[in-house]
Order: C-alpha cells, then sequence, then structure tokens
C-alpha cells in the first residue's frame, strides 16, 4: 500500500456513483456540498420508514451519509465538534441503504463482508474522517438544517453543506481496503 496521502481530490456533492469509480482506497479527498448526518438510532428509523413503504426524509440517490452528530454549535460557529462515529455500527442497515441508491458513507473503522460486497455490487464508496479531529471537522460545515427525528438530539439526521471536508477513501467501490490491506502490509514488514 505505502500511498502518498498528501494528494486530495475535490469532491462535489451529491455525487453520482459513475464519478467515485475512478477512486481508489488511500487516496485523499476533500468533500464539498450537501451531506447527511445519521447514527444508529437515524439509521433504526429510516430502516423502519423503509418497512413501512413511507417515504425516507432525503433523498438517497447520490447522498453521502456522515456518521456524526455534531454537538450544539459554540458561538460564531455553525455546528460543535462533528467527528465520525464508529462505522460498524450502521453496518445492519448500510447493505439496504446502499442498494437504494446511496453512494458515498463517511465514518471511522472497518466495515463488514457484506457492507463490502454491496458497495462493489452497486459502485458506492466508503471515506474515513479522523476521530478525535471533531472541532476541525465542524469548521468545515457552512449550514446545518435539522431534516428529520428531532427527538433524537444531536442523533437526528441533519444536512449539512460542507466546503473541503477532509476525508480518506478507506474502501473503494471495487473493495479495495485500507484496514485490510494496511494490516497485511504490517505484518509482512514484522516477519
Amino acid at each position: 500500500m505505502n500511498r502518498e496521502f498528501a494528494v486530495k481530490l475535490p469532491i462535489k456533492l451529491p455525487i453520482i456513483r459513475e464519478d467515485l469509480a475512478s477512486l481508489r482506497a488511500g487516496d485523499g479527498v476533500l468533500l464539498s456540498g450537501v451531506l447527511y448526518t445519521a447514527r444508529d438510532a437515524a439509521h433504526m428509523r429510516l430502516c423502519e420508514l423503509l418497512d413501512s413503504g413511507e417515504p425516507l426524509p432525503f433523498e438517497l440517490r447520490g447522498a453521502a451519509i456522515y456518521y456524526a452528530g455534531p454537538t450544539p454549535p459554540p458561538p460564531g460557529f455553525v455546528v460543535g465538534s462533528a467527528g465520525p462515529t464508529t462505522s460498524s455500527r450502521m453496518d445492519f442497515a448500510a447493505p439496504r441503504l446502499i442498494r437504494r441508491g446511496l453512494s458515498c458513507m463517511i465514518g471511522k473503522g472497518a466495515r463488514s463482508a457484506e457492507v463490502v460486497e454491496a458497495m462493489k455490487e452497486c459502485g458506492a464508496v466508503y471515506l474515513a474522517a479522523v476521530g478525535g479531529a471533531g472541532a476541525l471537522l465542524g469548521g468545515r460545515v457552512l449550514r446545518s438544517e435539522l431534516v428529520a427525528f428531532p427527538e433524537l438530539g444531536t442523533e437526528a439526521v441533519r444536512r449539512l453543506t460542507v466546503s473541503d471536508f477532509p476525508a480518506t477513501v478507506a474502501i473503494d467501490s471495487l473493495g479495495g481496503d485500507i484496514y485490510s490491506e494496511g494490516r497485511a502490509e504490517y505484518l509482512r514488514s514484522i516477519k
């Protein structure tokens, strides 16, 4: 793997899957446009809506979901800390949402084989945001609007408009995976 992460490719959101096809695991990206926040409680609600045949509160086709629950903003800011949560908590819902049009997920940590298979099948990508850098990431948010489930507090679905939001392609649409590749490279290096 041993890649240079300094290159940051600009990505305009929302994005069609065909425009994600050239991204490879390890590529650095800067996201600008609209993404949605949703954590595990919101994903349960989204699945309940799908189960009951009701419309989702936002269009999935071309959408990016950021696994985060931004904290309330301090004076002069749009949101407070907006760091990623552990993505595996959304693995129960991700394949279903990907197959309905979700193009991009942003979080931290490895994903299940079922999620990776759905991504390969449908051409979606998974981006990693830096955990522990929530204040920095919150500073990339230009606008925040409540979209659904206000009773979930910070875990409500929000529409964030971001500019140059930094992330790394963790799993590309072909299944290239920095988590498994990095682990394998490390194990080779210690032999």
